[in-house]
């Protein structure tokens, strides 16, 4: 099968990548760096020449509202048609989980318009659901963070570690398109700011955290079911202590 990953030297796409070459498949990684430009259509016929599936984990360089949209709007639209030219089977995305609740946030808003895209997109199509990465704990902190102390709500999430949205989103590549969206999760349930604290203690970071119930997360005031996967999410096995104690580039 041959799959061509978007996104393919991202955190996430670089692991996919890995991945699925690991089980055997032709795995081609499309990036700007590769000639391959989502925003221009520049190299996408030549890069989906022959294959069956795309697996979509391009991010937008910004979390500011317009140029959000901008990219996701731009690039599906280049995305689906070249995938409709070349005859794709399977069309793989990743989102993320809560983005219809999180929508006084203009980055969310753009994902959702995307996932709206690959919907009417005229590709067998799945709709990978995550939630945070373990690897995002510190731009959370940051972007929490007033003078010295993080101020961060206290609302429930399901972290998982990047390695298991890579796995799990190879699993939905080389399986048949759900034609909806399916969710993936990490084991545990924590708050964000048990999150954070555990981190930065982890780093050495002094920063004091702040529980605020009311305290926004990128734009969004959230409860504790906001960032929660269903009851019929896959659940991946990495917990947060474990991940810490083996990830040696964490605090940098």
């Amino acid at each position: 099968m041959k799959i061509v990953v978007i996104g393919g030297t991202g955190l996430i796409g670089s692991r996919v990548v890995a991945e699925l070459g690991r089980q055997g498949h032709d795995v081609l990684s499309a990036s700007p760096s590769s000639g391959v430009d989502v925003l221009t259509g520049e190299g996408l016929a030549d890069a989906l020449t022959g294959a069956d599936v795309i697996v979509d984990v391009a991010n937008s360089p910004s979390f500011e509202d317009a140029p959000a949209l901008d990219f996701f709007i731009r690039a599906g639209n280049n995305l689906l048609a070249a995938g409709r030219a070349a005859g794709i089977s399977h069309y793989v995305a990743l989102s993320v989980v809560g983005t219809d609740r999180l929508q006084d946030s203009g980055y969310f808003r753009a994902k959702l318009a995307q996932e709206r895209l690959i919907r009417d997109g005229g590709i067998p199509f799945t709709i990978v659901r995550a939630t945070q990465f373990f690897e995002f704990v510190g731009r959370i902190a940051d972007s929490a963070t007033e003078g010295g102390s993080v101020r961060i709500t206290s609302a429930a999430s399901r972290p998982m570690a990047a390695d298991d949205v890579a796995t799990a989103v190879s699993g939905v590549a080389v399986a048949r398109p759900a034609g909806g969206i399916v969710e993936v999760c990490g084991p545990e349930r924590i708050g964000l700011d048990e999150l954070v604290s555990l981190q930065l203690r982890a780093c050495g970071d002094d920063r004091e955290v702040i529980t605020d119930r009311a305290a926004p997360y990128f734009g969004v005031v959230l409860d504790d079911t906001t960032l929660l996967a269903g009851g019929e999410a896959t659940v991946l096995g990495t917990r947060f202590a474990d991940w810490l104690a083996d990830s040696a580039a964490v605090c940098q």
